[in-house]
């Protein structure tokens, strides 16, 4: 089972950016659909974004359109998620996961389906 690292993170002030790297070792991950999710505290964790395995395909949740764009480098296996105008409202903590199942299908924004995650990578954004 792949291993999953999360970097990147931190603080940033509200309309700042900050990017996320998420780097799986351990086996390829070029089969799967990789995807970020983040979690408030008290709160579920929620899908955030997701890419194909060949990087041409990205989905978003609503409240991340248009500011996020998440890519990944199949060669190094790893996943990014570039965060700008960042809100307030993005505090949470970020975590990466993967899955076999296609991005077209909607259960990949269940954070159920997923049977590991990276460590998680505290995102702070101040107003």
């Amino acid at each position: 089972q792949a291993q999953l690292v999360v970097s990147g993170g931190g603080l940033a002030q509200a309309g700042g950016s900050l990017r996320l790297s998420c780097t799986a070792s351990g086996r390829t991950l070029a089969l799967n659909t990789m995807s970020w999710f983040r979690q408030a505290p008290g709160q579920e964790r929620k899908f955030v974004a997701a890419v194909s395995r060949s990087g041409g395909t990205a989905e978003y949740a609503d409240f991340v359109k248009g500011r996020f764009t998440i890519s990944r480098d199949s060669a190094k296996n790893t996943m990014y998620l570039e965060m700008n105008s960042l809100k307030p409202e993005d505090t949470a903590v970020y975590y990466c996961s993967s899955t076999l199942l296609q991005i077209s299908q909607p259960a990949i924004r269940n954070w159920k389906i997923y049977g590991s995650w990276g460590q998680g990578a505290q995102v702070t954004v101040s107003s």
